[in-house]
């Protein structure tokens, strides 16, 4: 897969991207970011790529011209893959839409292309959102100095989703969200620590009974910390049976 990012700022990017699991995807060839300077797109010797607003205000907003001319210049006019936005202003960023972004179009993902434009600044020209972005993605109701943390988050969240990509193929089915359902709690060794012991089920060997207990404790910790994730969540009869148990518990 192919993430075209388009940035004042590539210099941000370099040491996430080699390091660990997104710098492993890249060593095999299973996804690449290319980094394009916005600022190699302007005409002016100060290479100037924001202006103060129309109409007045305070911050300074991002020209149209460069742009539209790095993003047209790499993936051609009209562009030939999505083009992200991001926005604060966006669709809010989650482990359903990072599915979606992992394969557009349905195609494959080797041969999916994204591209995200980083903000800066008061934000963009307008003219950006309405005739060059197809997509606007916000990964939280918060503001931050710019895109690039932002497009860091998505690029990982989705090469996490890449087959191959993770040493456990079933790695990103069972992390927290990926089935609307928090993460149930891990342990490793050593069994006993400071007198605090590992559930007598994870040492049991019985690996159904393993299963339930961790979908029981995804269950349970949703139910504690993330509540509304349940209204949303893909439940079984038994799934809904052990919550209907919690309740009848509660009323003791």
């Amino acid at each position: 897969m192919i993430f075209e990012v388009f940035t004042l700022f590539p210099e941000v990017f370099e040491p996430y991207l080699q390091a660990s699991i997104l710098q492993r995807a890249s060593q095999r060839n299973l996804a690449t970011v290319r980094l394009h300077n916005i600022r190699d797109w302007t005409y002016d010797k100060h290479h100037i790529t924001d202006d103060e607003p129309y109409g007045g205000g305070g911050g300074m907003v991002m020209k149209p011209e460069p742009v539209f001319a790095a993003v047209e210049s790499v993936l051609g006019s009209p562009p030939s893959c999505p083009v992200i936005l991001l926005t604060p202003q966006g669709r809010l960023f989650n482990q359903k839409l990072a599915y979606e972004l992992a394969a557009p179009d349905k195609r494959q993902v080797n041969e999916a292309r994204l591209a995200l434009i980083c903000g800066r600044y008061e934000g963009v020209d307008e003219r950006i959102r309405l005739h060059l972005a197809t997509d606007e993605i916000s990964i939280g109701d918060f503001v931050l100095t710019g895109g690039e943390l932002a497009a860091l988050i998505i690029i990982d969240a989705v090469v996490r989703l890449i087959p191959g990509v993770l040493g456990d193929p079933d790695g990103a089915i069972d992390d927290s969200h990926a089935s609307g359902l928090l993460e149930y709690p891990h342990y490793t060794r050593p069994a006993e620590f400071r007198g605090w012991g590992v559930p007598e089920t994870l040492l049991s060997g019985d690996h159904a009974r393993i299963a339930r207990w961790r979908r029981e404790q995804a269950l349970l910790r949703t139910r504690q910390r993330r509540p509304d994730l349940l209204a949303r969540a893909e439940l079984s009869e038994q799934d809904r049976r052990f919550l209907d148990g919690l309740d009848e518990e509660s009323t003791i």
